[in-house]
Order: structure tokens, then sequence, then C-alpha cells
């Protein structure tokens, strides 16, 4: 045996594994690598679950601040308790509020260098941002049953039947699934930790600028016209609705139409930002 075979006898040889030629074939090994990369996750959430416990607790502090503490002092239009009024709100305003969440952990992978190494690995390209997604919809899936937990003990309740109710939630979870991209894309685009006061400035207007609250025919014109339109309005009207709570009626187009609204928001944000976080993705070091 000659040096250079001894050699190569000596020295293991890496083999990645080829890439799948089908779209089928590539979707499934998409899936699949998202999967591990939401089971690392998970781990995480497990091992280290006080951040994961706070950002549960938080939207049931604010529903009981908001209704014990201001509810008194609010009168609906159309008449109705303000917690019937309020939960669909918050549910919605939970699963916007969860995108935080999402913007902090990829850009805490991203400067700790974790994203470079996964983009090293033989795995899918959109297996990271993908594992991402589905991590945080199961989490936002936790939170929302917590939610409609502390719904049921202070007196809310869905009027419509199950049918209605899931559906409701499934547009709560379709809100939450198309904001999710918007705050992965923005995550590689800014990619700093720090950078989440910067973020928040961009959503904390957006929940507020919202019906989760304050019906809209009770602001001045301009703002209601504007609140009427916001993405976040619309799904807690639509919601609102479909669990016959108060401040479903329709009193303008936008609310005439909320569902078709509801559905239509989260679908463009979701057409806009996830090819452009896919893509950004594919060219971090670009």
């Amino acid at each position: 045996m000659t040096a250079l075979e001894a050699r190569q006898t000596r020295t293991p040889r890496i083999i990645a594994p080829s890439m799948p030629r089908t779209w089928a074939a590539r979707a499934g090994w998409a899936l699949l690598d998202g999967w591990t990369i939401a089971e690392r996750d998970i781990r995480h959430w497990l091992r280290q679950p006080f951040n994961l416990l706070v950002g549960l607790v938080f939207p049931v502090i604010i529903a009981l601040m908001m209704g014990y503490v201001f509810g008194g002092a609010m009168s609906l239009p159309g008449g109705g308790e303000y917690f019937a009024y309020l939960m669909p709100g918050i549910f919605a305003q939970t699963m916007l509020f969860g995108v935080m969440e999402t913007f902090t952990h990829v850009t805490t992978d991203a400067q700790r260098g974790v994203t470079d190494r996964f983009r090293s690995l033989p795995i899918s390209s959109g297996a990271v941002v993908l594992g991402r997604g589905i991590a945080d919809m199961l989490n936002s899936t936790v939170g929302l049953t917590l939610m409609l937990g502390c719904g049921l003990l202070v007196g809310w309740r869905w009027q419509q039947g199950i049918g209605n109710a899931l559906l409701a939630i499934g547009l709560l979870l379709l809100l939450r699934f198309a904001f999710l991209w918007l705050g992965i894309y923005l995550a590689l685009v800014l990619k700093r930790p720090e950078a989440i006061m910067t973020f928040q400035i961009l959503i904390w207007p957006l929940a507020f600028l919202s019906s989760v609250y304050a019906p809209p025919e009770t602001m001045p014109a301009v703002l209601g016209g504007i609140v009427e339109w916001n993405p976040i309005s619309a799904t807690v009207t639509a919601t609102r609705a479909l669990f016959g709570n108060p401040g479903g009626a329709a009193v303008s187009w936008a609310t005439a139409n909320a569902l078709p609204l509801a559905l239509g928001w989260p679908l463009l944000i979701l057409a806009i930002f996830a090819p452009l976080a896919v893509r950004r993705y594919r060219r971090l070091n670009v």
C-alpha cells in the first residue's frame, strides 16, 4: 500500500445527501429538516421554560387589567359586556405579539452564529425558517388555548356553535402564521436582538390602532376609517361575529366584509413575506 492510499484509508469521506429532483421530494425533505429544527427549539423551551412561561402569562395579565380596570368605564354602542367584546381582541393581539418572540429567537441565532452553522449543513435551504415557523406556531397554539381558558374563567363564551368557534380560532392562527413570516424576514434583515425596540415601534401601533379595545365608530372619522382597515381589526371583527360576541355587527363596508378581509390580509402578508424571508436566508452573506 502506498502512502497516498494509506492516507485515503485513514481519512473518512463525508458524503452529503443529493438534492431531491422532484417537487414532492423537495417538499418532504424541507418538512423533515424543518421538524428537526423545530425539535431543537422545543428542547430549548423545556430546558429553559421561564421565558416561555412569561410569554404565555403576559397576555393573561393584559386581559385582566384591561377588563377589570377599564371595563367598568367602557360603554359599547350596541350594548353588551365589555369582557365579551374584549376577549376576541386579546386573542388576536396575542397572535400579533407572538411575532416579537419570533424576532428575538431569529436575531439571537443570527448573532451567535447558529444560523451560519445551520447554513453549512446539507439540509434544505428553507428548513431553518420553516422549523422556526413550526415551533412558534406550536407555541402560539398553546398560548391561544391558555387565553381561551382565561376567557371562559372571566365569563366570555362563544354563542354561535362549535363550528363557527373553530373557524374563528383558525382565523386567529392564520393571522399568527402570516405575521410570523414578517417577523422572520425583519429579523434576518436587522440581525441584532437589540433591534427589538425598533421592531416594537412597528408592532405596538398596529395593535392599538385597531378595534381590540374600542369600537372604531366611537373614534374620530379619519382614525376610525384607518382602524377599520387594519388587518388586526378585520380578524377581530370576524372572530367576534363568529363567536357571537358584541362588536361583530356590520357598520361599514370593512366590518360588513370582515370575514373576507380576515382571510385576505393574512394571505397577502404571507404571499409577500414568506418568499422574502426564504430568499433573505439564502442570501445572508451575499
